[in-house]
């Protein structure tokens, strides 16, 4: 089990990306637009580096939702592989089964 402090870490950045998604997709197209001028294009680049820090979606960290572990996660289930085979083997995974051959 992952320490709590690290956890609410993950879901207080979770918070925030999705605060300031709206903002920072505008920021960027205005940043991609060519049609834009040099002077506006450098203006929506320095107020994308005054959001926050963790505002950026690359931050954030996929965690298993049953023990928060951040390491091994399976993005198919969101639990980290330790639970998957738990659960694999005592069938609370439907359509996986055990390997044998």
């Amino acid at each position: 089990m992952a320490k709590t402090a690290l956890i609410q870490r993950e879901l207080k950045r979770d918070k925030l990306v999705a605060q300031y998604a709206n903002k920072m997709a505008e920021l960027k197209a205005i940043i991609s637009d060519a049609k834009k001028s040099d002077e506006e294009r450098m203006a929506a680049r320095q107020a994308l580096q005054k959001l926050p820090r963790n505002a950026n979606p690359t931050r954030q960290r996929n965690r298993c939702e049953l023990t928060g572990r951040a390491r091994g996660t399976f993005r198919q289930f969101g639990i980290t592989r330790h639970k998957v085979r738990e659960m694999a083997f005592t069938g609370d995974i439907p359509g996986i089964v055990k390997a044998s051959w």
